[in-house]
């Protein structure tokens, strides 16, 4: 009885909430499910259900609150999953995607305070085939700039400006909450954005001291990427939208990490204490043609230069990849689409950096040349 009450009970509190206009609550979701093939992994063919390429399978709750004077009260929970297995994401964090609380006024800005995107996420990710509708196929290597969503930040406190005259600035501050340790684990970011018409663009910067050195600092050691001393991104990205009907975009970014240690994507790691430097350059080119309103394709090139200093001396290893997209909405909610990608890298570093690695493949190629290939549906709720 107790369990009947319990589950006719929650659907009415949400219920609740959405008949006032001014408190919300909503619940929400995404599942992206679908088989990947890819030529070559290890020296073999990978055949995967996998899910998440395009948008990670999600669900969450967010809300407002009415203070009066203009002035809401906001929050959101959001949960990962992995559909295939039920198990959590976001290295098995409950709200693992986002978890925050705030204040929000249309006169003078927002101010969030939690688990949550940084600046870079927020305002320059979609200028790039990753951020914008491609997804993994079309990361970065290594997803090297964090524009496909690999971390977010922990004990962060972001304010994001009211838009004036097509501008709008963003800030955050994480922090490492380690005693002693002010510097261990932080990060901060910032950005700006301007759009008028169809003409967008954006500049985004980000500094981490000692990335995922804990798990309670600004970013957890299960989710962090590279592992070093210090990393920063500098990023640049512009776009315009010719009447819905497409988009041409180019991004820009640079990345610096210092003493690095390891790479999330490696199989095997470098020796400790060889690696001085890794520092990228990306230069993403992407664009999305619409048929008609519910078909569209979507496709992304990114050339990628890498300077590599170890204990040894330097190198350069290059990656060119290529990833398409075509989509068709089966409702408002619900889609199916078709992708692929290819991606080479002529690199001379002795480490992992020389084998291709597409995001989203079945694994790190044996050589320098890797493609893959999904179909898909996408359900949002």
């Amino acid at each position: 009885m107790k369990k009947g009450l319990l589950f006719v009970g929650i659907p009415a509190l949400l219920l609740s909430g959405v008949s006032h206009a001014q408190n919300t609550v909503t619940l929400y979701g995404t599942i992206d499910e679908g088989f990947n093939f890819t030529n070559n992994a290890q020296g073999n063919r990978g055949y995967q259900m996998l899910d998440g390429d395009v948008a990670g399978a999600r669900w969450g709750l967010k809300g407002t609150e009415d203070l009066g004077g203009e002035l809401s009260a906001i929050f959101r929970l959001e949960s990962g999953f992995n559909a295939n297995t039920g198990a959590l994401g976001q290295g098995g964090l409950a709200f693992g995607r986002q978890a925050y609380v705030g204040l929000s006024s249309a006169k003078f800005g927002t101010l969030t305070m939690g688990r949550q995107y940084d600046p870079t996420i927020d305002m320059w990710s979609g200028f790039t085939g990753a951020g914008n509708n491609i997804g993994d196929f079309a990361a970065h290597p290594f997803d090297n700039d964090n524009s496909d969503y690999d971390f977010r930040i922990q004990n962060s406190v972001k304010y994001v400006s009211p838009t004036v005259s097509g501008l709008t600035g963003e800030a955050l501050y994480g922090f490492s909450n380690a005693a002693g340790g002010f510097a261990t684990n932080r990060v901060y970011s910032a950005a700006g954005s301007y759009q008028m018409g169809g003409f967008s663009a954006a500049l985004a910067y980000m500094k981490m001291n000692n990335g995922g050195a804990n798990t309670t600092g600004a970013v957890s050691s299960a989710t962090q990427v590279f592992t070093g001393s210090s990393q920063q991104n500098i990023d640049a990205g512009v776009s315009y939208t010719f009447e819905n009907k497409a988009q041409l975009a180019f991004a820009y970014s640079h990345v610096d990490v210092y003493n690095p240690t390891s790479n999330a994507y490696f199989t095997v790691q470098p020796t400790p204490g060889s690696q001085k430097s890794w520092k990228f350059d990306n230069f993403d080119i992407s664009g999305q043609w619409f048929f008609k309103p519910d078909l569209w394709l979507a496709a992304d090139y990114t050339y990628t230069l890498e300077h590599v200093t170890t204990t040894a001396g330097r190198s350069s290893p290059k990656w060119q990849q290529v990833a398409l997209m075509l989509n068709y909405d089966l409702s408002k909610r619900t889609s199916v689409y078709i992708q692929s990608a290819y991606q080479h890298v002529n690199g001379d570093t002795g480490t992992q950096f020389d084998n291709a690695n597409i995001v989203g493949s079945s694994g790190i190629s044996s050589n320098g040349n890797q493609m893959t290939y999904r179909v898909a549906m996408l359900h949002k709720f």
